[in-house]
């Protein structure tokens, strides 16, 4: 019971720092983007990767660790939709880590300060916006999942 209730801990506490890492990466990716914002940035969408990584290796350790079986998770359309929410944001903040990594290569490079061109931001704002989007499902599925609605 005791690997059940630190596991559930420690994929909660995971999955609060995702939803505080993509909140600050929202903030912080604003016309004007340049120089050590730009450096925080990056560091930022690093650990939002590795957040994600660590969200999913203590998942499957619920699944196969936790109290509730492996049945439970596997037979449950909500488990399934959530883990397709997950999928979706990690999908879609592919296009915003390639962009940030591009603009910290052309600040690398640049002569003085480099500063992200805006139709650059705006588009991946928007996509960050999605991710927040399809973010906000993730509870909403785990609600239903640990309910065992529709089971």
């Amino acid at each position: 019971m005791f690997v059940d209730l630190l596991l559930a801990i420690v994929h909660h506490l995971l999955v609060f720092a995702l939803a505080g890492t993509l909140a600050a990466e929202l903030a912080l990716v604003r016309p004007g983007l340049a120089g050590r914002e730009l450096r925080l940035v990056a560091r930022i969408d690093q650990i939002f990767g590795a957040l994600a990584l660590a969200i999913v290796i203590v998942g499957v350790g619920r699944v196969f660790l936790g109290l509730k079986g492996w049945q439970f998770y596997v037979y449950n359309w909500a488990f399934w939709a959530k883990i397709a929410a997950f999928l979706v944001v990690g999908l879609l903040s592919i296009r915003p880590t390639l962009r940030i990594i591009a603009w910290r290569g052309a600040a690398r490079n640049a002569t003085g300060l480099y500063v992200v061109p805006d139709s650059e931001i705006a588009g991946v704002r928007r996509l960050i916006h999605w991710e927040a989007a399809v973010f906000l499902l993730i509870p909403v599925f785990a609600a239903i999942m640990a309910r065992s609605v529709g089971v």
